[in-house]
This record gives C-alpha cells, structure tokens and sequence, in this order.
C-alpha cells in the first residue's frame, strides 16, 4: 500500500479512563448559533504545505489541509470509513480495477467532469507529477529538494498513461500490491507548477525545485470541497466553498478554518466560550476532558485509534551504530514502567509488532523473547559487558571498547507529558548503566524538520496509521527512508518481497519477515497504541465522529458537517 505513517504528537492521561467509543455532555444550549462559518482546532503547527515531503509528512499539516484534498492528497486516493472500508474520492475517482496481474496494472475510471477548483480537468500530468514526487529516483527529482517521506510506492511505478476511461497505472516488473487501492494518484495541479517550473517533467533539477517550491507555497487550485483563501503557515487555513467541486456530498459550511489551539487546556477553554466548534486534542489529559464532560454544551468521544507510540534510534550517532549499544538500550527501557506511569489504572497494553496490533490475525511476538523494553538492567548490563564495554553499572561511566564514554542525546515533544514521561523514565534506567542521557525537547512545529534532519540519538513520537500495513516495512526500515538512517541489506530484501503478491496473506507473511530481522537489530522500540479523544460543541457543529482509521481522524467526513 502506499499511504504515509505520519508523525504525530503527544498524549498524556491522568487519572483513570475507559478507552471505548464514549459520549458525554448535551445537546443543551442557545438552539444553534445560525452562522455559516465554523473554525476548527488544530493541536500544533506544521511547517510545510507539501505532504509528499518528510517535512511535510505531518498529523497537524494533513489535518489543516483535509478540507481542500478531502483525501486525494500524497498519501491516498481517498479515506477510510469509521467501519475499516475504504472509499475513493468520487470527487475526481468513479472506479478503479487491477487490468492486469503481469505486469501489475491498474486503471482509473475518472469522475464525469473531474476537474481543479479553477475549472481545468484533471491530466495525467497531475498522476505523473505525484509519481516523480515521491519516486526517490535522481533521474525523476532532485532528490535532495524532494525529500519524500515514503518512497514505497512511487519507485515501482514504470509508466502512468491515459485510457479510454482515464488513466492506466503500470508497475516495475515483478510488483504486486494487495493494498493498491489505497495508494496516491492525484494530488497537486501540475498545470499551475508548470507555469512556474515549465521543464519539470524533463528536468530533474526543475523538478526538485517546483517540490521545494510547494513546500512553501500553498497552492489555492484543490480537487476537494473548500479552496484555501487565507492561510499562515502553521498558524490557520481558512476556506471557502469550491463551486467546482464534483463530489457527491456537497459542503454547506460556507467559511470553514482550521486554526492551531495548542495544549488540552486552552482547547477546552476556546470550546466553552464557542471560538472553536471542536477540536481532536493531541495531549489526552483527563482531567481537562472531564471539564469538558460537565459542560452540558459539548460532547467527546474516547476511542482506539491509528496512533502508535515508540521510540527510535539513528544509526549515525556515534554512539548508536553500534548494535549491542541498540539492544542494551532498548533492554534498559521499561516499557511497562512508562504505560503504568502514563495511564495508571488502564488497560493499556504494550505494542508487541510494528505492523500488526495484538488483535491482528497477522500478529506474531518477536518482541518479547529479546528482553526489548523489559527493564531488565542485568540483561543489558551483559549485552554491554559482552560486547567489550566497561564502567557498565550506576555510579560508573559507560565506555566503548575504544575508552570513550557513552553519551546520548533524546528528543521528544515540549510540554508533551507522555513522551517526557517515557524519557524520564529512560534516563533513570540508562543511569543505571552508566550511561548518561540528555533531556532535549523538541520545540512545537519541529518535529518534522527533527526528524527528516536526524537531529536526534533517541526519539519518542507517534505514527498516524490506517488498517493497512504494506508500506509500513519500507518506511519505517528501508535505506534511504527511515529517519534513522538505517541501511541493512538484509532488511530491504525482505521489503522488497512485501509488495511482490496481491494475496494479502502472504503479503503480511513478508512484512513479518522483516518484523523477525528488525527485531534483533533494535532500530525502532514499540510502546502502546495510544487512546484517542475528541471534543466538540453540538450547538455549532453537527456530523462530528469518531474514526480510528482516518489519518484526519474525526475530520474525515467534514464534508458531511452542518452548522448546527
């Protein structure tokens, strides 16, 4: 598949908490607010307005930017429904079919009328310019202008051509995909890109530049239901209605925006004095979402949702290339520890699979038998003492074989409880190696820039999913992807398998595959699928509901939504 785990913010809980789909609060209030607009909170900033880009590759960024894509955007040629089904954007997408298994194509059946919010229609230039995006090919893009988040699905594309009824996707030789339906056609309008960067599609350095270019400038010709009219980067978007738009559902919301309300708190305080309509609060903090059940005008729901919490090594810190460094670490780590501080009382489990959930029929431990995020200090003393290291007990100072000691650095969200929390508790658990382990936040908005920069040892975040797995393998290990720079040979062999079926069985039988070789290797350290929450006023929104499928969360079907 190709849809982009996104980097997401924090989360913390206090107190206890039920995590199952929940509502509290009335319908009570002034009878409406009459109005045609409606603002949305947004929990933090994002600093590009191109998600194909790993900059750009953002919970916050995708979010802001649903109502103009309505998810034919660079991750997905639509969105999934609250039930796990999957639907195309009929806005532009009446059907799609796989043509042919070999070589692997599928076709594109265009909406009738398919067309930009500025009238022209959609061309294969507009599938051609997403593809060379996202390819991590050097004769395509630049690719250090380019940057792409994931390059799973792109580089096995061979040709995009039209047909009779609108476009023919061709595969590399030997590609297959269970998951096709869910990956990226149409995103940005190559017509508009074309007038400022006409050789892009002959010129790779051209088009690095034009990537680069819609990073910074937000493009006001959409697909989706609203066109942007005023905008800030990391700050708001506001909409208006495009007339042009082909969908089925209409949007009625006449002034719609979407505006960054950092921290549950102020959250709350906007929705009680009715400057936003609702909001889907990074940090879960429980004693705000308990204000916010006493107010009779708001309503909320806590549910499971695609989130993921882990933390992550870079295989270029001086320190960390080292294998058995890795796996002492992850050793050392307490997960349990940080789950029982983070939710005390709950039944929040620990991840097992970085592709499957426990209730997959897909799952399978590696984890476990490692002692990863065990706690255990003896283990990970004796990886260590193994491995020529000495000074490894508290007190001491670690040191390589070489004689140089052990310094880390770990980043995670400012003001972010959860992930302070797990950091916290990882620099007391290091100590008692001897390794010292530095505190460092990462500012709001940053964490894109942090993470395609590497400019960490450690860090804690989160990744937006879906029920889909099949690029999860390739962006989260392959070389040249990952943010931790791993490049294991053995790894993208394996990846490389994930997307040579069509049977979604064996497809998920190779992506565990890679699940048993990454293991070892202590790249990545599963934490717990986070518990969502969404707030919001029934007296000035109606339509808003929980899904933990969508990466936009409870905006998936902001079409949908009436000013009550």
């Amino acid at each position: 598949m190709a849809l982009t785990r996104r980097a997401l913010g924090g989360l913390t809980i206090g107190g206890t908490a039920a995590f199952t789909l929940a509502a509290c609060g009335g319908n009570e209030g002034n009878g409406g607010s009459g109005k045609k607009e409606l603002t949305w909170g947004i929990s933090s900033a994002w600093e590009s307005w191109n998600e194909n880009t790993g900059a750009g590759n953002n919970s916050y960024g995708h979010q802001a930017m649903f109502p103009k894509t309505f998810g034919l955007d660079g991750n997905s040629s639509g969105d999934f429904q609250e039930d796990g089904s999957f639907v195309l954007n009929d806005a532009v997408w009446a059907d799609a079919q796989v043509i042919s298994e070999e070589p692997f194509q599928v076709e594109y059946t265009l909406t009738e009328n398919a067309q930009w919010s500025d009238g022209e229609p959609i061309r294969v230039e507009d599938l051609i310019f997403q593809w060379y995006s996202i390819s991590g090919n050097e004769a395509r893009a630049d690719q250090e202008k380019a940057q792409p988040a994931s390059t799973t699905y792109g580089s096995k594309i061979a040709s995009i051509e039209p047909s009779e009824k609108g476009f023919v996707v061709t595969f590399v030789e030997g590609h297959k995909d269970p998951e096709w339906l869910y990956s990226p056609t149409v995103y940005l309008p190559s017509h508009i890109i074309e007038a400022e960067f006409p050789t892009w599609q002959t010129d790779p350095a051209v088009m690095g530049e034009a990537i680069a270019w819609t990073e910074a400038n937000l493009i006001e010709v959409v697909t989706g239901p609203w066109k942007p009219v005023e905008y800030e980067m990391g700050q708001f978007i506001t909409y208006e209605i495009n007339e042009n738009y082909q969908g089925s559902v209409k949007p009625t919301i006449e002034k719609l925006t979407m505006r960054v309300v950092e921290g549950t708190e102020s959250t709350v305080t906007e929705l009680r004095q009715g400057t936003i309509a609702g909001s889907w609060p990074t940090q879960f903090i429980q004693e705000e979402f308990d204000k916010a059940a006493e107010d009779p005008n708001l309503e909320q729901a806590i549910y499971e949702g695609g989130v993921w919490i882990h933390l992550d090594t870079n295989v270029n810190s001086p320190f960390l290339k080292d294998q058995a460094l890795r796996q002492a670490v992850f050793t050392a780590v307490n997960v349990k520890d940080s789950i029982e501080r983070i939710f005390p009382g709950t039944d929040v489990s620990q991840r097992l699979n970085h592709f499957f959930g426990v209730n997959s029929p897909y799952f399978v431990d590696y984890l476990t038998e490692t002692g990863q995020g065990s706690g255990d200090i003896t283990k990970a003393a004796e990886i260590l003492t193994t491995a020529g290291y000495t000074g490894v007990a508290e007190g001491e100072t670690c040191t390589t074989p070489e004689g140089e000691a052990v310094k880390l650095v770990i980043r995670y969200g400012e003001g972010d409880g959860a992930r302070t929390t797990i950091s916290e508790l990882a620099q007391a658990q290091l100590a008692l190696l001897g390794i010292e382990l530095e505190l460092k936040a990462i500012p709001d908005g940053d964490l894109g820039s942090v993470l395609s920069e590497s400019d960490f040892d450690l860090v804690v975040f989160g990744w937006s999913g879906s029920p889909t797995f099949g690029s999860g393998p390739g962006q989260y290990f392959l070389t040249g992807v990952a943010y931790g720079n791993y490049s294991f040979p053995e790894l993208d062999e394996a990846i490389g398998k994930v997307q040579t079926t069509i049977d979604v069985e064996e497809s998920a039988g190779y992506a565990n595959d890679v699940e048993a070789l990454a293991v070892p290797l202590a790249l990545t350290l599963p934490f717990y699928d986070e518990p969502q929450g969404i707030i919001w006023n029934p007296n000035l929104v109606e339509g808003v509901k929980a899904n933990g499928n969508s990466q936009a969360g409870p905006v998936y079907n902001v079409v949908e939504w009436k000013n009550a």
